[in-house]
């Protein structure tokens, strides 16, 4: 964070000193979890479900933290009051700071030898966190640039990553997700960006929208409505919802994908044996004559080409160079985990871990992928969770992925849990058999099946919501302690 001292801090969230002085510089970062501290640091108290970190301050402060953000006054050990700033709602206090710091940022880089910094927000169903990762490789090749660690992207994780921003940031990368109407507006509000990508209006977290694809699509929507004056919405050409958006934009829309109309598009798409993605990239610009580069993707998956072209859009439209921002594309990693992370065992297995989310959009995604990789003389094995936040259309949808694993001729599927036995139904609908779909009650029964099932050559997807808790499988069988 820029510094401030604890009279500026309180000044842009409110609230009542106790314990500290108002000169106090804060020179460190913004951080919620005491381990993290920092010398001038401010510990941020939040209370979860399980953890009042309140109960941490007096670690942090002892670490060096300089102020404590929280809720009620708090003492050290010693019954001495420790350094707080109390608010009524930590989390908002905490997007108020934020938006200060942001504007601060702002306001300095318009005076002379200030360093513009540019916002650059992704929202959708699928690929937020990929696109996020892409970007902060392609800008970050361009200028400093500041980008979520992980999926930072709701009140809490948004506000820490425009916390890091300082008066070098030159790019400021942020997915904001949303599972209900206005939290978009909400985020926008704290970071409102130059450059607005929406990616796809799919079925995640239909039962906060009210059900429907509709419902979805106003809430995406409240980004493009949340950009700044003479900022620049980018949007997925291939996506009907999407590009209605561009109704919404004060200035400026750059569409992208595989459609004729996109001025950002990829031209003679295809997949390696890995399943690895390889295309020209052809950039169109008013009235000059287009630009085409090649893109050979490390990322597994046809699905992520438009992440990609997301990416590149959004770094061409803040001014970076086609051909540069190709072979940025082409050198960048998957960053985050559990995202289509392919490990190769020694035993001749390999590993798809993308169990850190999933909706029907994603899941059908991963499986086509994991049809690529293995064919055509390698068993494919789907370890299948329940998708969560589906609203009332749940079972449906996870019958339709059991439709879905039997089309694409799946070797061996792996149902984990209860809550996603209609795949398993809906494979037995769809004509398998039986033998090759196997229904187990939790990660530790797939894991001693998959131990004593698994051979040389199979490629296995792990694959499910977060909660599900497919990701721990997912490290298992990659070797992660």
């Amino acid at each position: 964070m820029i510094a401030l001292t604890v009279a500026q801090v309180q000044e842009a969230v409110g609230g009542v000193v106790a314990g500290a002085e108002p000169t106090t510089m804060l020179t460190g970062p913004v951080v919620t979890d005491s381990r993290q501290v920092e010398p001038g640091a401010v510990f941020v108290a939040l209370e979860g479900e399980h953890v009042d970190g309140h109960a941490f301050a007096p670690a942090a402060v002892a670490a060096g933290a300089a102020l404590v953000l929280a809720n009620r006054p708090l003492d050290a050990p010693d019954g001495s009051p420790l350094p707080c700033l109390v608010v009524p709602d930590v989390p908002r206090a905490l997007g108020d700071l934020a938006r200060e710091v942001l504007v601060r940022l702002r306001t300095a880089a318009d005076e002379p030898g200030g360093t513009p910094v540019r916002v650059v927000a992704v929202t959708g169903s699928v690929g937020k966190t990929t696109t996020k990762d892409l970007l902060a490789q392609v800008l970050g090749a361009c200028g400093p640039t500041v980008a979520p660690l992980r999926s930072f992207n709701n009140e809490i994780g948004l506000p820490l990553t425009v916390l890091r921003a300082d008066a070098q940031t030159r790019y400021l990368v942020l997915e904001m997700g949303a599972s209900a109407p206005g939290e978009l507006t909400y985020l926008t509000s704290i970071a409102p960006p130059d450059v607005a990508v929406v990616l796809i209006v799919g079925h995640a977290h239909l039962g906060g929208f009210g059900g429907g694809l509709d419902q979805v699509a106003a809430a995406k929507s409240e980004l493009v409505a949340g950009l700044v004056p003479g900022g620049v919405a980018v949007l997925n050409a291939d996506d009907a919802r999407v590009t209605a958006m561009a109704q919404l934009a004060p200035a400026r829309v750059v569409l992208f994908g595989l459609s004729d109309r996109a001025e950002v598009s990829a031209r003679d798409l295809g997949l390696d044996d890995s399943g690895r993605a390889a295309f020209t990239l052809r950039v169109a610009s008013p009235g000059a004559a287009p630009v085409a580069a090649q893109v050979r993707l490390r990322l597994v998956g046809e699905h992520h080409v438009h992440n990609a072209l997301a990416a590149a859009a959004a770094a061409v439209a803040l001014g970076c160079d086609p051909v540069e921002v190709a072979a940025a594309l082409s050198a960048a990693d998957a960053l985050s985990p559990h995202r289509m992370h392919v490990v190769d065992r020694a035993d001749g297995v390999t590993v798809v871990d993308d169990s850190y989310n999933a909706n029907p959009d994603s899941m059908r995604a991963a499986l086509k992928a994991l049809a690529v990789l293995a064919r055509p003389d390698r068993r494919s094995v789907a370890v299948l969770g329940e998708m969560l936040e589906l609203g009332d259309g749940w079972r449906e949808a996870h019958d339709a992925i059991g439709r879905l694993i039997v089309r694409l001729d799946i070797g061996l599927t792996v149902v984990v849990g209860a809550g996603a036995k209609a795949i398993a139904d809906g494979a037995a609908h769809e004509g398998s058999w039986g033998d090759e779909v196997l229904v187990v009650d939790d990660v530790e029964a797939a894991a001693t099946f998959l131990a004593g099932e698994l051979r040389a050559g199979d490629v296995v997807l792990v694959k499910s919501s977060y909660d599900a808790g497919l990701w721990r499988l997912g490290d298992l069988l990659v070797g992660v302690q």
